[in-house]
């Protein structure tokens, strides 16, 4: 699903077959504390662009009448559509503390709705073992490896759980990210590349970063 639903998008950015990313997604994080302070759970909220989420109405038969409002019955068909992840995808969320990547579990409780023109959709991944940021900085980071979708972390990140923390939203050097990105195009040599497109999302990662007090 997530494949046919990115082929649209695909065939709307036809004629710049080299240009990435062709997909832009808001992105909103939250961690989710256990009783014992431990990070347990990453929430993420995704707002899509218009384009995108006009290309997935259509594709779907929804919002017909073009009001922008979709029925309860829409809005339950809607639920998922972007959840059904091929085997091996990352969901574009990573997790690191001390340099380390974290095992996050597949996407639960998820939730989709339509808010002025932009499909948003939400979902929560647990930490296969929890652990506590005062250990160790959490990192939480947010990028398509192909740079085929483009995520922006919007708005400040939500703490749930825990009070003597706090989080910070990281950029990365655009220039050097576009270094990269260059650096790896030239290798192609002017070949086609969107079907092997160099895998350089890393280097356009946003981020957050939590820091917690002493220990538990």
């Amino acid at each position: 699903m997530r494949a046919a639903i990115l082929a649209l998008a695909l065939a709307a950015a036809a004629g710049s077959v080299a240009a990435h990313p062709h997909v832009f997604i808001d992105t909103g994080v939250e961690v989710i504390f256990d009783a014992r302070g431990r990070a347990q759970a990453i929430r993420i909220r995704w707002t899509y662009d218009e384009l995108f989420s006009l290309l997935v109405l259509q594709d779907r038969g929804l919002d017909a009448d073009y009001d922008g409002v979709l029925t309860a019955e829409e809005t339950a068909a809607l639920r998922g559509f972007d959840m059904a992840w091929e085997p091996g995808f990352a969901g574009d969320t990573y997790a690191l503390q001390a340099e380390v990547p974290l095992t996050l579990g597949p996407p639960t409780d998820w939730d989709a709705g339509l808010t002025d023109g932009r499909l948003w959709s939400t979902h929560l991944r647990a930490l296969a073992v929890p652990v506590d940021p005062a250990a160790g900085d959490l990192v939480v980071q947010s990028y398509d490896p192909g740079f085929y979708t483009a995520y922006s972390i919007t708005g400040q990140p939500v703490l749930t759980g825990r009070a003597d923390c706090s989080a910070q939203v990281w950029a990365p050097d655009p220039a050097a990210a576009d270094a990269i990105l260059q650096a790896a195009l030239a290798e192609y040599a002017g070949a086609a590349v969107e079907a092997d497109f160099p895998a350089v999302g890393h280097a356009y990662a946003e981020e957050v970063r939590v820091t917690c007090a002493a220990p538990r």
